[in-house]
């Protein structure tokens, strides 16, 4: 079990998306590439995600709707039905080649993705604890992987400050950023309880 959030706000329901939501996951796929740290977070930018087709979005979301088992979108939902956060879980099979290269020693977990609106972030909400509470209780209970994993780039204190608040820890592996030469992503893992 992870950790409970402090003092969450009741009023966001955190939840798995639906194969029909491409709409939303398109429009906080792009708010969160217009973040201005959007640069540290994501392997992506605005530009290259604008012009994608809505064929593009509909497979996407899809492909992590509820029900699917290698990867998992899990929203935060305001009341309106607003999507303010979200967090997505690929599966990585052991003996099989990462995301971010290398060869899986585990079956596990990778968080991609991580986003909350800027105007939802801190303030005792709770929405960023209760995505990852989320995102691990897919990974364990539905994926059955042995840990959890996600990269930070070396640059975001904020990510890093909270991942390792929440129970990540750093594995002292890094990789390069592949669109910013010299920088490095650094590997962390939270891992099965």
């Amino acid at each position: 079990m992870s950790p409970a959030p402090e003092s969450p706000d009741p009023e966001y329901v955190i939840r798995s998306i639906r194969a029909d939501e491409w709409p939303a996951a398109k429009e906080i796929r792009l708010a969160s590439l217009q973040d201005p740290v959007a640069h540290l977070a994501f392997l992506d930018t605005y530009q290259n995600a604008v012009t994608r087709t809505d064929r593009f979005w509909q497979e996407r979301t899809a492909g992590a709707a509820e029900g699917v088992r290698e990867r998992q979108q899990i929203i935060a939902e305001e009341p309106g039905g607003r999507w303010v956060g979200s967090v997505s879980v690929l599966v990585e099979e052991a003996g099989a080649e990462g995301a971010m290269g290398g060869v899986n020693d585990v079956r596990q977990g990778h968080l991609v993705a991580v986003y909350v609106r800027p105007e939802v972030r801190g303030r005792g909400r709770g929405v960023t604890a209760r995505l990852f509470s989320a995102a691990l209780e897919w990974a364990w209970h539905v994926a059955e992987v042995e840990q959890v994993r996600l990269f930070v780039h070396e640059r975001n204190g904020r990510a890093k400050a909270f991942y390792w608040k929440f129970g990540f820890l750093p594995t002292g592996v890094s990789v390069p950023v592949p669109v910013e030469a010299g920088a490095r992503e650094l590997e962390f893992v939270f891992k099965r309880p």
